[in-house]
């Protein structure tokens, strides 16, 4: 069952509040049958993300930035994929997350935005990122249990099939019970079905397009409780929207909810590399600055508590659907990371 969500804060004002209602213009009262009534298991209703985290160079500049600007960071991710980073620089983006009990999220394997099918080339956009036929199903697999074996934590997944197979894999334990999945923006749902579908199949954390209207969380949020995704800021090719002031009532209606500080107008860095080093580097600082605006909106109309505490990442329970017993022996399970649990997990 989820957490009772905390009571919101009496000092909670909206943007403008006072001047309009001085000359009429008052909004009207919320209504409280829009809220969410679910929470993160530890009792929060939202936590922080800073995405395009490139490498371990960039994950510095955001670890730095974070302390200097009082960011707190749940989650970091990373979208040029497991497989544009060495054991080496994987090992070290998990240390230092372990080292600041930063949850650690890299995208699984091959795309079909760079493969050699020219579908993803057209005017319809194609297939997508989805992973395009057998071969590519194994790279995202490959991806997976090799990043768990270096002790990533979080994968994110660009495809319906590519999530059944990891939560199945994660079921017979060939992944780490751990592991979580969290579903990419560019393949997000947009309707409250949908959304209960990637629930079901195994997503941890549902990534939403960020042009969805707060009605539509509302929406989503009488069907399923899985955590939500959402770029508060988008980058240009999801977009470009910016929701700042919308960070508030994005949480009461989304909760739980992750708070994602994307950034427009900023080159694409997808796959990066170290041709890209300055701007991986510079994008990965403004990210973290517009979240200490972000912080600061919330402060400012007093709608700051309810954040989980450092450290949190397990999404609560969630419904799945059956998964089929397998046809052949799984491999022997890993060994437990010690991660600590959390009550609901």
């Amino acid at each position: 069952m989820s957490s009772s969500p905390p009571a919101p804060s009496s000092g909670r004002r909206r943007p403008g509040e006072r001047p309009l209602a001085a000359v009429g213009l008052a909004a009207p009262a919320a209504d409280p049958a829009d809220a969410s009534p679910h929470a993160f298991p530890d009792g929060g209703l939202w936590r922080t993300e800073v995405p395009s985290v490139e490498g371990p160079e960039a994950l510095s500049v955001v670890l730095e930035e974070s302390a200097r600007l009082g960011v707190p960071v749940h989650r970091v991710s990373q979208g040029s994929g497991v497989w544009m980073l060495t054991d080496a620089e994987i090992a070290d983006m998990v240390g230092m997350c372990a080292a600041r009990d930063i949850e650690l999220c890299l995208f699984t394997g091959p795309r079909g935005t760079w493969d050699i099918g020219a579908g993803t080339r057209t005017p319809s956009g194609g297939t997508g990122l989805r992973a395009r036929g057998h071969d590519a199903l194994a790279g995202c697999v490959e991806d997976a249990v090799r990043a768990t074996e270096l002790g990533v934590t979080c994968l994110l997944v660009a495809d319906e099939g590519v999530l059944w197979t990891l939560h199945r894999l994660r079921v017979a334990g060939v992944l780490p019970a751990d592991t979580t999945f969290k579903v990419s923006a560019l393949i997000g749902p947009v309707n409250p079905a949908s959304y209960a579908v990637f629930e079901h199949l195994g997503g941890d954390s549902i990534n939403i397009p960020s042009d969805l209207t707060l009605d539509h969380l509302t929406e989503i949020r009488r069907v399923s409780r899985a955590p939500m995704d959402l770029y508060v800021e988008a980058p240009d090719d999801l977009g470009g929207y910016v929701r700042m002031y919308d960070a508030a009532e994005l949480i009461r209606r989304g909760a739980p909810l992750y708070l994602k500080f994307g950034l427009s107008k900023a080159p694409g860095l997808y796959p990066s590399g170290a041709h890209l080093g300055e701007t991986v580097r510079a994008t990965a600082r403004e990210r973290v600055r517009r979240g200490r605006l972000v912080l600061d909106l919330l402060e400012r109309h007093g709608a700051a508590d309810g954040m989980s505490p450092p450290g949190a990442r397990r999404p609560g329970e969630l419904r799945r659907f059956p998964v089929p017993a397998p046809a052949v022996s799984a491999p022997a399970a890993p060994a437990a990371r010690g991660v600590p649990a959390e009550s609901g997990a």
